[in-house]
């Protein structure tokens, strides 16, 4: 079956060109056959535990060529239609929908929080809390504390703590975009400038720290000292992550393992402590708060492996923000990587950062010729399996099966 990797959506209409391989050039297997399946199963079955993070580069493409019996299908996950029935029994709805219960007024509250006398600086903090944003980290925190709360004591509420650690997610992910932006001199996010576009970056910057300090204030209020403590580490997450991005490795090896570490920091760490953060206010057992963390860690590093996906696949308009980005920016991401074992050649750009007349083109036409995206998708989808498998351990619960559900959205959303 073609994956829908393989084309451009809604209107897009860009498609690998038909090749044959030529000599000393990798061609595109199709799906092996019965017996391999079989045995890509087995293979894949010992993968369960495995933390994908620590399997060498070389090693880890090989697992996923070895495991995958069809590398042009996306998920296998347990899927529901609206209004079905769910392994809890119980009628199901979207998982956005449900998650969104208990974030009504989710961002005129972070503006209150944003208690701001300069009507510029008011202006620049509450830029991106429009509303216009996904939300996919307070819907997952919200939905992670109802599901530890039922799965403690049946309790089918959420504390107001809970709900503030959904506000400080969406918050803290605000101010590191910001700053973002200005390290990377962007120019559009969500479709429109960004802040450090129309005010400059220096402003830029003060309002990304005024952000982080309005979501300190809004944790030191909650008066837990450990939540407190498992999301400062985030903070600091966030920073090492970023130091990482500035660096590279020569050794492929390391090369790999150095691009998965900085994805944990700069994007999962936030969503993993967050719901390590709801469960550890929710309910006593520290078994339910490494499932919370483990689910957390999983499902953002699948997010950012799809993230970087549609950096290759998906237009701009679609994205709201410019495409090859990353290859601008002088980053290998995952299907750089991956396309790197097929062209070897790509080696010199990589270590140059992609800084010569031509590397950005050159190196996204290897990655579209390679199968580093389907690699990438792969990957992630083993990252999906793993926060599957992690959550399904609670007691099962329509927010339960919305946070197994997100996985198979994770997967295949376009934006």
């Amino acid at each position: 079956m073609a994956s829908r990797w393989w084309r451009w959506r809604r209107g897009c209409s860009w498609r690998p060109a038909a090749r044959s391989p030529e000599p000393g050039s990798p061609g595109l297997a199709g799906p092996p056959g019965p017996r391999a399946a079989a045995d890509a199963c087995s293979q894949a079955h010992r993968w369960k535990g495995l933390d994908l993070s620590q399997i060498p580069y070389f090693n880890l493409v090989k697992h996923l060529t070895s495991a995958c019996p069809n590398i042009y299908s996306i998920s296998r996950f347990h899927h529901t239609t609206p209004d079905s029935k769910t392994h809890s029994g119980e009628k199901y709805t979207d998982p956005f929908k449900l998650g969104w219960r208990d974030l009504k007024g989710l961002y005129e509250d972070i503006r209150k929080e944003l208690l701001i006398s300069t009507s510029e600086l008011k202006e620049m903090s509450e830029y991106y809390f429009d509303g216009k944003g996904k939300a996919f980290r307070p819907i997952i925190v919200a939905l992670m504390a109802r599901a530890c709360n039922i799965h403690h004591n049946n309790s089918r509420h959420v504390q107001a703590s809970q709900r503030t650690i959904a506000l400080i997610a969406e918050m803290i992910h605000t101010a590191s975009l910001v700053h973002d932006d200005v390290i990377d001199d962007a120019s559009s996010r969500r479709g429109k400038h960004t802040v450090n576009k129309i005010w400059g970056e220096k402003k830029a910057v003060l309002a990304g720290d005024l952000i982080l300090s309005a979501a300190s204030i809004a944790l030191a209020r909650i008066g837990n000292t450990t939540v407190i403590s498992i999301l400062t580490q985030v903070i600091e997450d966030l920073v090492r992550g970023e130091f990482l991005q500035l660096g590279s490795k020569e050794n492929e090896n390391e090369r790999f393992a150095h691009y998965l570490e900085k994805t944990f920091k700069k994007t999962a760490s936030l969503i993993a402590n967050s719901c390590k953060a709801v469960s550890v206010l929710g309910c006593p057992d520290p078994v339910v708060h490494e499932i919370a963390y483990q689910y957390g860690k999983n499902i953002g590093i699948a997010f950012q492996l799809i993230d970087d996906v549609l950096d290759f696949t998906s237009c701009s308009d679609q994205m709201g923000k410019p495409t090859s980005a990353d290859l601008k920016l002088g980053l290998a991401t995952g299907p750089v990587l991956f396309a790197c074992q097929q062209f070897p050649e790509m080696n010199a750009m990589i270590m140059r950062r992609f800084s010569l007349p031509g590397d950005v083109d050159r190196a996204r036409q290897y990655v579209l010729q390679s199968d580093g995206v389907q690699q990438t998708t792969y990957l992630a989808q083993q990252y999906c399996h793993e926060a599957v498998r992690e959550i399904s351990k609670l007691r099962p619960s329509p927010e339960r099966d919305a946070l197994i559900q997100l996985s198979e959205i994770v997967l295949t959303r376009d934006k």
